[in-house]
């Protein structure tokens, strides 16, 4: 059995551990909080029992996946030994280098060493480590049951080794892959920061109500969720950062709506804090 290492048991992470949990695989989940790592392997469990009983998993898969899967706090003993190591922390390059200088210490030179990152550079994080050849990004969506797709975006330095073994991992755990050249904002994020900054303008402007933006783009453009609920569901900090990443790579056209700075400031970042576009339990 592969063992898959995920660093960072925020949403993301969550998600990822389950899907390599479903499928078979070894997961070691690994935080630097424990109170967070206790946290999410709640979460984690609560899924999978919730999947059981809807008819998604059967009792084996179901049973499988809770003995696969491992909460670990040292990530010396997360990481040690892992097929795949992919890291799912904060949107912050200074933060992921640091794990990625880690992770090249503890890993043997055989691990691919994957970022979750939705707009940073896998080139500048593999150049930190003594394999760029093995370090690629490999980007899950949210939520990561849910969400078929994986975006995988080689650096200037990932061997094609690398690359088709990430598509071939994606096949194992029921994704579907598209290739990306490395260019800030890959394909998704670059459109889908766009049209949530969009929409954040029309709220402020006055334009319409949120509930009406949102149900606007879900009936009239056939999209699944709204900009505004979506951004809520990924956190309104996060999509603060990813708009100022892309707003200092790419230029004038990313800058943040003032109405998501002034949210951020206030707390309210969406689903996780119980209040962003809308309100929540």
């Amino acid at each position: 059995m592969s063992k898959v290492t995920v660093v960072g048991s925020g949403v993301m992470g969550k998600g990822i551990a389950y899907a390599f949990a479903i499928s078979g695989y070894k997961v070691h989940v690994h935080d630097i909080n424990h109170a967070i790592l206790e946290s999410a392997k709640k979460e984690i469990h609560a899924l999978l029992g919730g999947s059981f009983e809807k008819g998604f998993l059967t009792e084996e898969i179901y049973q499988s996946a809770k003995d696969n899967l491992v909460f670990e706090p040292d990530l010396q003993t997360a990481a040690a030994g892992a097929e795949l190591v992919v890291e799912a922390v904060l949107e912050r390059m200074d933060v992921k280098l640091e794990v990625f200088k880690q992770l090249d210490q503890i890993c043997p030179p055989e691990t691919v060493l994957a970022t979750n990152t939705s707009t940073m550079s896998p080139t500048e994080i593999g150049a930190q480590t003594s394999r760029p050849e093995k370090v690629i990004a490999m980007h899950f969506f949210n939520p990561v049951h849910k969400m078929k797709l994986i975006e995988v975006i080689r650096g200037l330095e990932t061997s094609e080794e690398t690359v088709n073994f990430i598509h071939k991992t994606a096949a194992k755990i029921n994704k579907k892959t598209v290739e990306v050249n490395e260019f800030p904002g890959f394909v998704t994020s670059r459109m889908n920061c766009l049209i949530g900054n969009e929409a954040m303008n029309l709220l402020m402007e006055g334009v319409a109500s949120a509930k009406d933006i949102d149900h606007a783009m879900k009936l009239g453009l056939n999209h699944p969720m709204g900009p505004l609920e979506l951004a809520d569901l990924v956190g309104l900090d996060t999509r603060l950062r990813n708009m100022e990443y892309l707003h200092a790579a790419l230029g004038e056209k990313y800058r943040p709506c003032p109405l998501l700075v002034k949210y951020v400031k206030a707390g309210r970042l969406g689903k996780k804090s119980g209040r962003g576009f809308y309100e929540y339990n």
